[in-house]
């Protein structure tokens, strides 16, 4: 039987989002889901060097929340193809996190739809369009 939920949320900077869970009865752990289609706007940048940081400034960050339904600790899965990303080509971005549950709550309240926009709005503007590396796409043409 079925018990997991995936609750997408739109899009937000050209970024797709979505949270969901693997159990929504026995609530353990949250995921987040954003992807996009991006473009380098320089070419010569180190892109593992970059991707690197990124995937520790989110998990700084979300260790920095402190919020009352999340343990500190997270899984951050930042999937970029480096070898091929060229200045006037698209390539696909996949971030997921992982975020373990302190207390329990009901995933698809409305509460929990706002703090997770909130968290996933924070990820966006502070670690992935801050750098200005890059420029994010709904799609890949």
């Amino acid at each position: 039987m079925k018990t997991g939920k995936f609750i997408p949320l739109g899009t937000y900077d050209d970024v797709k989002i979505g949270y969901g869970t693997v159990d929504f009865k026995n609530l353990k752990t949250i995921y987040l889901k954003l992807n996009s289609w991006l473009q380098p706007n320089n070419e010569n940048d180190d892109f593992d060097s970059v991707i690197f940081k990124t995937r520790r400034d989110i998990k700084r960050l979300i260790y920095d929340l402190n919020h009352q339904n999340f343990k500190p600790q997270s899984i951050v899965d930042l999937d970029i193809r480096t070898k091929g990303i060229k200045k006037e080509k698209r390539s696909f971005m996949n971030l997921e996190i992982t975020l373990y549950v302190e207390n329990k709550f009901d995933v698809k309240s409305k509460d929990t739809k706002r703090i997770i926009t909130d968290i996933i709005k924070t990820i966006i503007n502070e670690s992935l369009v801050d750098k200005n590396l890059f420029n994010f796409y709904k799609t890949k043409k």
